[in-house]
């Protein structure tokens, strides 16, 4: 993958012609970080799913009981997670919406999923998509996020992204729990990608 000048990598255009075949973040299954905060009981109430993909993480979250909603920008990625749910026989509402304006879904949740989204964002964009996120969540809210690290060589894929710029981006009404390393696995290679899992608590207003 390749960056634009601005930081965004890939328009969704394009992110949606990736879906034709198999996109590198496509593991055929759920990342197993986010795996083992389901297996914990981390995902409670509500669970929103950003930028889901295929679907895995809003299906975990199903598999454990939850009310789950996950949304992407790739109308083919979309058509995929639903046949999904339909296969696995799970209740999952699946949309095509824009990660930048989730007021429009006009509801609230008190898990967020964001598996690979937040390192494809510019600057300006991270902080319109912080913005975006105050909307849907309320206090106790908690999010987690698996991105690219610094600690990842080369220049290939998205940016990587810092422990301090991940406190910067949150450091207006969230509480930054843990940030610890961990391997975000693609379909390239079993080495995988070295990665931050963040997990982050919206503050009390």
């Amino acid at each position: 993958m390749s960056e634009s000048p601005r930081g965004d990598v890939h328009a969704p255009e394009e992110f949606n012609e990736m879906y034709s075949g198999t996109p590198p973040w496509d593991i055929g299954g759920p990342q197993p970080a986010f795996q083992a905060l389901a297996d914990a009981g981390e995902l409670r109430g509500r669970v929103l799913d950003i930028g889901c993909g295929t679907g895995e993480h809003a299906l975990i979250a199903a598999q454990h009981g939850l009310e789950a909603v996950g949304i992407d920008s790739s109308p083919k990625a979309i058509e995929i997670a639903k046949r999904k749910a339909r296969e696995r026989g799970l209740n999952v509402r699946f949309l095509v919406h824009n990660a930048l304006e989730l007021a429009s879904i006009g509801e609230q949740f008190d898990t967020v999923l964001d598996s690979g989204l937040f390192h494809v964002f510019s600057d300006e964009h991270r902080a319109a998509y912080v913005e975006s996120l105050n909307v849907v969540t309320r206090p106790g809210t908690r999010y987690f996020m698996l991105c690219f690290s610094e600690h990842q060589p080369g220049d290939f894929g998205p940016r990587r992204v810092t422990q301090q710029e991940i406190r910067q981006s949150f450091s207006g009404g969230w509480q930054i729990e843990s940030i610890e390393m961990k391997k975000l696995d693609t379909n390239l290679g079993p080495e995988g990608i070295i990665a931050w899992l963040a997990r982050i608590t919206r503050k009390p207003d």
